[in-house]
């Protein structure tokens, strides 16, 4: 399976540099996957798409402010966005790397000092002489993904956010939530649907470009994630009993297929890779956004509901402007 074949070429237009006002407002694009067909809402209308017995499953994971600024002693200019969230030594993407030698000091807005240490699996080890969440709480910058062509601001720090955010960790949103209210929470737990949470702390497995043409030869960085028992049993109740399992976003549907083999209660890291040939086992339906060409999620997305599928709703997407990415609108595949 050759990479190529999940690329589409995207007006530079159509990537959503900020999110529309009222996240319940975005446009939502419904797949069906039986009838093939392609519809057009309001991310308000997905409500009607439930029914009692029915279970939503949400990632909340909360970003932290993981980009870091700061500066050689030369005086060069140096930002670290961090891959993980640990204490004393963790990984970062450091710019510019090459430049950076091993056991290098950089400087950051806070004043604290960060040494610059060997290569890890995705970037370098950097080692904070304070803990982690005080440095970032002071000088951390919210982590917007590279499409968003501006300094991050004030108003990031909520809009990057899902309302439901509870477990500090992920370097990038689960954007897909970025939809949600509580209002529109309430209305559809009180249609009789169940809600529940898992936790993937995103990070840079999740976007990390893929770098080999054969689809298959492609790692994913590991993830931590959770599965809690309650969430667990509320699967298993409603594969019983008939109902249907929404996931929300591509990170909540990698734990549920992760875990598929033994649902219960349960906690580690996770470097699974969907792509097209997978068998779902857990998850009925989809609610996600529209995603990078060539990337692991454009391809999680097309074996969920078939690559030719996909491609023709992307098209249509980009022929009726709809927006794209980290602040764009949304799809439900059915």
């Amino acid at each position: 399976m050759k990479l190529s074949e999940f690329d589409y070429n995207l007006p530079k237009e159509l990537i959503a540099q900020y999110p529309v006002s009222q996240r319940e407002k975005c446009r939502l694009m419904v797949i069906d996957r039986e009838t093939r067909s392609i519809s057009h809402k309001r991310f308000e209308d997905i409500a009607g798409y439930f029914k009692a017995g029915d279970l939503i499953v949400l990632n909340n994971t909360k970003v932290i402010p993981a980009r870091l600024f700061g500066k050689r002693k030369s005086g060069g200019k140096v930002e670290l966005f961090l891959l993980e969230k640990k204490n004393p030594v963790c990984e970062a993407l450091v710019k510019p790397g090459a430049r950076i030698k091993d056991g290098e000091k950089i400087v950051l807005e806070s004043g604290d000092e960060v040494e610059v240490m060997s290569r890890g699996e995705a970037g370098r080890f950097v080692r904070f002489a304070r803990p982690l969440d005080d440095i970032i709480g002071q000088a951390g910058h919210i982590p917007l993904p590279p499409y968003i062509d501006r300094d991050d601001e004030e108003s990031d720090k909520s809009n990057y956010q899902t309302v439901y955010s509870a477990r500090p960790g992920a370097t990038a949103s689960p954007t897909a939530g970025l939809h949600f209210t509580k209002e529109l929470l309430d209305k559809i737990k009180g249609g009789g649907v169940r809600i529940e949470y898992v936790t993937l702390h995103t990070n840079y497995g999740t976007f990390a470009p893929i770098k080999t043409d054969d689809v298959e030869l492609h790692k994913m960085h590991r993830e931590s994630f959770e599965l809690p028992e309650a969430a667990a049993r509320a699967i298993a109740e409603t594969k019983a009993s008939g109902g249907k399992v929404f996931a929300v976003g591509t990170t909540s549907t990698r734990v549920l297929e992760y875990c598929a083999g033994d649902i219960a209660g349960r906690s580690g890291s996770t470097d699974m890779f969907i792509y097209p040939g997978y068998e779902f086992k857990v998850v009925d339906h989809l609610i996600t956004n529209f995603h990078l060409p060539k990337s692991t999620l454009m391809l999680l997305v097309s074996a969920f509901a078939g690559k030719d599928l996909i491609m023709e709703a992307y098209k249509k997407a980009i022929a009726e402007k709809y927006r794209f990415f980290s602040y764009g609108d949304a799809t439900l595949i059915l």
